[in-house]
């Protein structure tokens, strides 16, 4: 479905994404953008996809094995294929989604297109992942958070600059989760140059900056949490279903204790 709206001036992180994913909500100026940076990493159209099948595996993981019926996704972005709430409900008709972003945009196209299963329930906040309170007040309508919640942060906080902020973020969102509940996140690393080049031509040109972080700052957000075996990998290897060489986005799922 495409996007039903005037042409916009200014490239945006959701749209462009959308693009690299193979979908149609988006622009010209979303795809000139997303053209340039595949100048500087011509494997990111299937580095987004690779990440995309490490979102499908980590919630069928904790929809399955976890037992996890209740997901939070922040900074969720245009609806796509095998978005949370499909995959969750596919293992758990009964679960219930809420998925957060602040674009009109993307909640008018959520709103649209993500319907629920009879069984279950899907809903969409339109909040910013930095107005906590307010993520977690309008979550609260539909999820209980007296049971397990998992937190999903899927290549969102690298547009958080500051690392204290950013992990204050991961840290405010799991607070009212009770134990048992777990954080997934996964982000791009500044592992290799051709990444680094990649960022600095985004940066230039998107209208939200994405600011890379090593494994190690990307460890940090998980202190305090029982990681999932592997831990903080690529996420090509992370309960890998194909083999596929590492890349430079790595991710984990976090358990509460």
């Amino acid at each position: 479905m495409a996007v039903a709206s005037d042409e916009p001036s200014v490239p945006h992180t959701a749209r462009i994404w959308n693009y690299l994913l193979g979908g149609t909500d988006n622009f010209a100026v979303d795809r000139a953008v997303a053209e340039q940076v595949l100048i500087g990493q011509p494997a990111l159209a299937e580095n987004a996809r690779l990440s995309r099948a490490f979102l499908t595996r980590v919630v069928r993981y904790l929809a399955g094995e976890a037992g996890i019926r209740q997901f939070l996704d922040i900074g969720a972005g245009l609806p796509t294929a095998d978005n949370t709430h499909e995959v969750a409900q596919a293992v758990a008709p009964d679960s219930r989604i809420v998925y957060v972003d602040n674009d009109p945009l993307v909640v008018t196209q959520g709103r649209a297109l993500l319907t629920s299963h009879p069984d279950g329930v899907t809903a969409y906040v339109d909040a910013s992942l930095h107005d906590m309170d307010l993520v977690l007040r309008e979550a609260g309508r539909t999820l209980d958070f007296d049971e397990p919640v998992a937190v999903l942060f899927m290549g969102v906080l690298g547009h958080v600059e500051d690392d204290t902020a950013a992990q204050n973020l991961a840290r405010a969102a799991m607070a009212p989760m009770p134990p048992g509940s777990y954080l997934a996140i996964c982000d791009s690393t500044d592992d290799t140059p051709e990444v680094v080049e990649a960022a600095r031509i985004w940066n230039e040109s998107a209208a939200l900056p994405y600011h890379l972080r090593s494994r190690t700052r990307l460890a940090r957000f998980f202190e305090g949490l029982e990681l999932v075996d592997p831990g903080l990998v690529p996420v090509t290897s992370w309960h890998p279903e194909t083999d596929h060489p590492d890349i430079d986005q790595y991710g984990a799922v976090g358990r509460k204790p």
